[in-house]
């Protein structure tokens, strides 16, 4: 049996050493792994790798603002919706689609049992919210300090890479939600209000922090530190209490990494557009520099069923400005509980926004996969333009509905009309005229 780490990946890249990991993130980076070991001894990057998962099938990722922007889905069964079947189907799009990791929301059903299938069956790093299964079944109010740290205990043990945790939200923070148009949507930031409002007590989380520290540490599992104060509207974004709630979660962040954990910072989830570059520098300031990881945000309010778009223009925007970790939303957020196809629509949406924002950050290789498509489309090869497209799938049911095959034109202009067609004669001829 798996009994704990000597040291976490932030120890062992503080103490100067390389471990696989992160040798394996490098590798898939195409960057040297001292990069790798300099960026998580800084707290700039982190690799979710619990040493139980590793011992399974786990492929450790990097996520930081020096390499490719990295993006989670959500999935896990409700009360009202899914079973531990469907909720695999739902990784297995997840991860046929891109997704970097995924998260367990389980809040219904044999949630142990599904989240240990999780684990078994996902080669990327699992999130969870570990407060959610402390509450199944009995009131917020009942919740203990030893509730908290048991299973956290438990979970770690079972090989969870990374836990949001929402210790951020403090007792006097609450009075600074009393304006807001949306109050608190965050479900655990919401849960635990009432239990300090009933309790008359400072967030259990924030009491306990140390101890929860010692647990991750031993298994090497990352906060996700949650921000229960997130804006759910546009009106209430950037406001006093979102902020106040950062500056903990600063706070939070040093003392994990004294002792030796690593962490994520969570992020605001409705921001318009012109906020997002403030609300990355200042995360950035006052997390000094921990990867963020936001959900969204959405840039407006208006648009239920489209929120997977309307939150890919804000998450373009936070990666470019500072975000490493992005969320995905898909088109039923808001509305309900995301099927198999809300799942891919999902996924697709925040591939396109994390690879844009690599593309305008100059990551290494990230214009290359553009440029490969590019030539492709250039030279009229259809085939080799569905290959690389980011969904070959839908790419070529679109492409073969009105398409005939191996034709030197698209379907858009016809033959006669089709530009790309023209400027490929042209260069031949100019090429040939030369």
């Amino acid at each position: 049996m798996y009994l704990g780490v000597d040291m976490t990946q932030l120890e062992q890249a503080r103490k100067g050493a390389i471990t696989d990991q992160m040798r394996q993130v490098a590798q898939q980076e195409m960057v040297q792994p001292e990069l790798i070991r300099m960026e998580i001894a800084a707290g700039r990057l982190v690799i979710p790798a619990n040493m139980v998962h590793l011992q399974g099938n786990l492929r450790p990722i990097g996520i930081g603002r020096a390499i490719r922007t990295k993006i989670n889905a959500n999935l896990g069964a409700s009360p009202l919706d899914s079973d531990e079947s469907h909720e695999l189907h739902k990784l297995n799009i997840a991860l046929k689609y891109g997704a970097d990791t995924v998260m367990d929301l389980s809040t219904g059903g044999d949630v142990d049992h599904c989240r240990c299938h999780l684990i078994t069956h996902s080669p990327v790093p699992l999130g969870t919210v570990p407060l959610y299964e402390m509450i199944i079944n009995r009131p917020i109010e009942e919740l203990t300090y030893e509730d908290i740290l048991e299973t956290c205990r438990k979970q770690a043990r079972q090989g969870v890479d990374f836990f949001t945790i929402h210790a951020g939200l403090l007792k006097e923070h609450l009075p600074l939600t009393r304006n807001r148009i949306a109050g608190i949507v965050s479900r655990g930031g919401a849960l635990l209000a009432c239990w300090m409002n009933h309790h008359n007590k400072q967030n259990p989380f924030y009491e306990v922090f140390d101890d929860i520290c010692d647990i991750m540490r031993e298994h090497d599992v990352c906060f996700s530190l949650g921000d229960g104060l997130r804006p759910g509207c546009l009106a209430d974004a950037t406001d006093e209490a979102q902020i106040a709630e950062l500056k903990t979660l600063g706070e939070l962040t040093r003392r994990a990494w004294d002792k030796g954990c690593q962490v994520i910072v969570e992020g605001p989830g409705h921001v318009p557009f012109d906020q997002i570059e403030y609300n990355m520098k200042i995360q950035q300031e006052i997390c000094q520099g921990a990867p963020f990881y936001v959900l969204g945000p959405l840039v407006t309010d208006v648009a239920p069923g489209y929120d997977h778009i309307t939150s890919a223009i804000g998450a373009t925007a936070a990666a470019y400005h500072g975000a490493a970790f992005l969320c995905y939303v898909t088109p039923r957020e808001h509305l309900g509980l995301p099927g198999d196809d809300d799942v891919r629509q999902g996924v697709v949406a925040y591939k396109i926004a994390a690879h844009a924002a690599d593309v305008a950050l100059g990551i290494k290789g990230a214009r290359d996969w553009d440029d490969r498509l590019s030539q492709a489309r250039a030279h009229l090869d259809w085939q080799r333009h569905l290959e690389l497209a980011l969904d070959p799938e839908t790419a070529r049911k679109l492409h073969e509905e009105k398409h005939l095959p191996d034709t030197d034109h698209c379907t858009m202009c016809g033959k006669e009309w089709c530009s790309v067609r023209l400027s490929k004669q042209l260069r031949e001829e100019i090429k040939y005229n030369d």
